[in-house]
């Protein structure tokens, strides 16, 4: 839908009113706003969405197309361990941002190798969708740590490169604009153009009608001579090269790969699904939402640079307590009608 839709506007005043009765909350308390929303915490909202958004505009696309992809959150993990074991292994203890690049390329390649073979398993076996996105996310879990003992004897790796601070000559020195695109990772940058492109392939081509009707009425589509599981397949592998664009970003942030716990990716692929059900299936909503996430992750900073007294757990729920909401107050979010159902051509 585009966002002359209903839907999507309220879903963006609700946004916005809830960011502003937020700020006024904000002076009530006697908060320092100038101290907290400063050019570098956008820098950091930015860099914490960019992963979010890429994996949940992949996922948005498979479900259009009539997939469920719950598995990004695996891919992301996929996505994160092999840019850090690539980036090792092409680099050594002193990698280049070269070497990063080439690895973020080869990653997303696997990626895409992998979803092929997730994509085959949910279309032409029909294997569960649920079912099968969990068992990715389980495989995920055991795969970061294993690579990361494998490559580096240690389930964290040690530092490699980041590509969080990056500074475009010239371009950086514009006004507002130039030290929150051009003074910091350009693949923030790039997941704008990203985001900006998947809206136009979606809402502006045939190419993306075919697949909203595959998700929305296939037999009709299928009349008309497209193939519904050809342009499903290209749906689910599209979502999974991005969720492993998601993680590779994530690793090129960090300059370093965490297998502990969750891993590095810590839920973020389970939020980007909440942010295309809050963007209404939308790239730029789901981009939005993405924004908002990775604003309210990015407090606790803000919040200890400030020298406000909020304890760091709290806060690191902020996220999370966000993703509840969004999920009581628009759990209505129509889904696309023929999702999670296989499709046989009558040919």
């Amino acid at each position: 839908m585009d966002f002359d839709d209903r839907g999507t506007r309220l879903r963006l005043g609700a946004a916005v009113g809830t960011v502003v009765l937020a700020l006024a909350a904000a002076v009530a308390l006697g908060w320092p706003l100038a101290d907290i929303l400063t050019v570098g915490f956008v820098e950091r909202t930015l860099q914490a969405a960019t992963p979010i958004a890429l994996a949940s505009i992949g996922g948005l696309y498979a479900e259009k197309s009539g997939v469920f992809n719950i598995g990004l959150e695996g891919f992301m993990i996929f996505g994160a361990a092999n840019t850090g074991a690539l980036v090792w292994l092409l680099g050594g203890e002193s990698p280049t941002q070269a070497d990063l690049w080439v690895a973020m390329g080869l990653a997303v390649a696997l990626s895409v190798a992998y979803t092929v073979l997730f994509a085959v398993l949910l279309i032409r076996y029909k294997a569960n969708q649920i079912v099968a996105g969990l068992a990715v996310w389980f495989i995920g879990l055991g795969f970061g740590p294993f690579t990361a003992v494998l490559v580096w004897g240690n389930r964290n790796s040690p530092g490699l490169v980041s590509m969080a601070d990056v500074t475009v000559p010239g371009l950086a020195e514009l006004p507002v604009v130039g030290p929150v695109l051009f003074d910091t990772s350009p693949l923030v940058l790039l997941t704008i153009l990203l985001a900006i492109g998947a809206w136009v392939f979606l809402y502006r081509t045939r190419y993306g009608y075919w697949l909203q009707a595959a998700g929305e009425n296939p037999e009709a589509l299928d009349t008309a001579g497209v193939s519904v599981n050809r342009v499903r397949y290209a749906a689910v592998i599209f979502s999974g090269a991005m969720a492993g664009l998601a993680g590779a970003v994530l690793l090129a942030h960090s300059g370093s790969f965490t297998g502990t716990g969750q891993t590095m990716v810590n839920g973020r692929g389970w939020i980007g699904i909440v942010a295309y059900l809050f963007g209404n299936y939308n790239p730029l909503g789901a981009a939005a939402a993405a924004l908002l996430f990775g604003g309210l992750d990015m407090l606790q900073i803000q919040f200890q640079t400030v020298g406000i007294q909020v304890p760091n757990r709290l806060v690191n729920l902020f996220p999370y307590a966000a993703v509840v909401v969004v999920l009581t107050v628009w759990s209505s979010t129509r889904m696309p009608s023929a999702l999670g159902e296989p499709y046989e051509s009558e040919d």
